[in-house]
């Protein structure tokens, strides 16, 4: 998997290079069907809560974590583009009591695919408002601790769900996106997911 994330980041981050150095036009060097391709990197921190069941009683998980993301996309207009995204998320941890079992610690690995769409709106050139949502698969990895009894892992393929709302700063060949961000996964009783990311976008 650390070979597979290595490997994305150096293509995405090679990309701009063979971009055509005409960065004065505001036309595309090239088109996809007629659109504008892009590629972005996201980065950023995240908190996140799991409802868990355990020994039949329900508590909420929750902690911080960091959040990278790269995105392939479409500029559809002027307004609208569309991209698939792929997420990664740092390891969660907390420990909480279910009845009489205490101490119990669980932990979750999340990754996210989805596909966003997001809408610009406001009369400016540069700064531009926007919302976005998306949908897709979440792959998650819960694992359960507790003292004595011993260990308990579990892998699961998930819908998720995401909302955003953000600004654009938009300098013709590049773009900066600042966002605000809540995902939803249908894991366990539920994993909600509240944060934030700076990105850089790359048109072609």
């Amino acid at each position: 998997m650390k070979k597979i994330v290595i490997s994305t980041l150096a293509v995405l981050i090679a990309c701009p290079a063979f971009a055509t150095p005409g960065y004065q036009q505001r036309e595309s060097s090239w088109q996809m069907f007629g659109l504008d391709p892009y590629i972005g990197m996201r980065g950023g921190a995240s908190y996140s809560n799991l409802n868990y069941n355990y020994n039949d009683n329900k508590e909420t998980v929750s902690d911080m974590a960091f959040q990278g993301r790269a995105a392939m996309g479409l500029e559809i207009c002027d307004t609208v583009r569309s991209e698939i995204e792929w997420s990664i998320y740092s390891k969660t941890k907390d420990t909480a009591d279910f009845g009489d079992v205490k101490d119990v610690k669980v932990e979750t690995k999340l990754q996210t695919l989805l596909w966003n769409t997001y809408w610009e709106f406001g009369g400016y050139r540069v700064v531009r408002p926007f919302v976005g949502l998306g949908a897709g698969a979440a792959f998650v990895d819960v694992e359960r601790k507790v003292p004595v009894v011993g260990d308990h892992s579990k892998s699961n393929t998930r819908f998720s769900a995401m909302g955003t709302m953000g600004v654009t700063f938009d300098m013709e060949r590049f773009a900066i996106d600042l966002a605000a961000r809540y995902n939803y996964v249908d894991v366990e009783s539920g994993l909600h997911n509240f944060g934030g990311d700076v990105g850089i976008r790359f048109m072609f």
